[in-house]
């Protein structure tokens, strides 16, 4: 019997993270079928390897169990001459910059625009997380359990009441910035998508793009940007709207001014909160002095480290300090230092100019490492 090329992606629609890796699948012409992680496999055959109960994972043809969006795209990366990383220095920053940007940066108005518009988004939401459950005499309760559980996940991410005017204005403007990019190209480094467009779909697919009431607000207001969140989710460039549309990233290592001032509106909210978080786990570190090998990786909904604090705009915001902006942003400061010094140079004065230059020098007092499936300290 001939053996099945055919990859199992365990995931649901509305998952943030679910998104990241079925558009990279759909690019990179990845031959999947998606399995909600409802079904009784994914805890009979799937947990015992995947060893947290996150979503999306991965079962290869060979049967071999991958957990993490992040770790399912560096499996297809280092076997396809990473395809989707740029070459030249800047874009290669600025596209683990967006990474960066999608799996951690936008989780706050990801979350509030899902769970702080309950009137417009209520019934679609109760739709998703009831048939995310398989069929049995608790579903509707189970339903409603995860959705609570959410709820309080995004009250952790800083999602209050008393937030909520900066989160809107902060994610309009880089909404605008963004849609205003996408006038010139179709992706965020020209012709073809980037590890950065993997990390952005998340949140701008599953929660921004697709629940009511944010995806009516990128209908009116970032027509540019929803066409982009379409069409990273086909296999194709899907770009006919550019009738002189190329094949590659921009040349000569260029990054557009409209991304500059992308980065330059995201850079307000991401720098103090990952200073902030930083500081947090540094303390966790000091306190706890994990073993070696030890888990690094929180639940959801959970304070393993402690909550961050920080100002935005004149408002002060708590949200929970999480590892996983460590271990995308460990992978970039590690890109950064491989290049040549007069490259190097060359990205911190980009950054200089984004005020993103202290991600550079933000880290850890212990690195993060990976082993069966969970993020630990090295």
């Amino acid at each position: 019997m001939e053996k099945s090329n055919i990859y199992s992606l365990y995931g649901i629609t509305h998952s943030l993270y679910s998104g990241r890796a079925r558009s990279y699948l759909i690019k990179n012409g990845v031959p999947f079928r998606e399995i909600s992680s409802g079904h009784t496999s994914f805890k009979s055959e799937v947990l015992p390897e995947s060893k947290l109960a996150t979503i999306p994972v991965l079962v290869t043809p060979e049967g071999t169990v991958i957990r993490d969006s992040g770790a399912i795209i560096e499996h297809f990366e280092q076997s396809n001459s990473r395809r989707f990383q740029p070459s030249s220095p800047k874009q290669q920053i600025v596209s683990a910059l967006f990474d960066l940007i999608g799996t951690s940066g936008l989780l706050r108005p990801a979350m509030h625009y899902r769970w702080n518009y309950l009137e417009e988004n209520g019934e679609f939401l109760h739709y998703h997380f009831l048939h995310s459950q398989p069929e049995h005499p608790e579903r509707e309760a189970k339903c409603q359990y995860m959705m609570s559980k959410m709820q309080y996940a995004g009250r952790l991410f800083g999602v209050a009441e008393d937030t909520a005017e900066v989160v809107e204005t902060l994610y309009l403007e880089f909404l605008d910035a963004l849609n205003q990019h996408l006038r010139e190209y179709p992706y965020l480094l020209g012709w073809k998508p980037s590890i950065g467009d993997f990390g952005l779909i998340a949140p701008l697919y599953a929660h921004l793009g697709r629940d009511p009431a944010p995806l009516r607000i990128m209908q009116q207001r970032g027509v540019r940007v929803l066409r982009w969140v379409e069409r990273m989710n086909r296999a194709d460039q899907d770009a006919l709207e550019f009738f002189d549309a190329g094949d590659n990233y921009l040349s000569d290592d260029s990054i557009p001014e409209t991304l500059v001032t992308v980065l330059r509106v995201v850079a307000e909210d991401l720098i103090p909160e990952t200073q902030a978080a930083a500081a947090v786990i540094n303390q966790w570190l000091a306190d706890n002095q994990p073993e070696p090998g030890a888990s690094a990786q929180g639940l959801l909904a959970q304070r393993m480290f402690g909550m961050a604090e920080f100002s935005l705009r004149g408002q002060t915001i708590s949200a929970v300090a999480q590892s996983y902006r460590f271990v995308i942003l460990q992978k970039l400061q590690r890109q950064y230092y491989q290049l040549e010094p007069a490259q190097q140079q060359d990205v911190t004065n980009l950054l200089q100019r984004c005020g993103l230059e202290s991600l550079l020098t933000t880290v850890l007092d212990r690195q993060l490492g990976w082993s069966e499936n969970q993020d630990i300290w090295l």
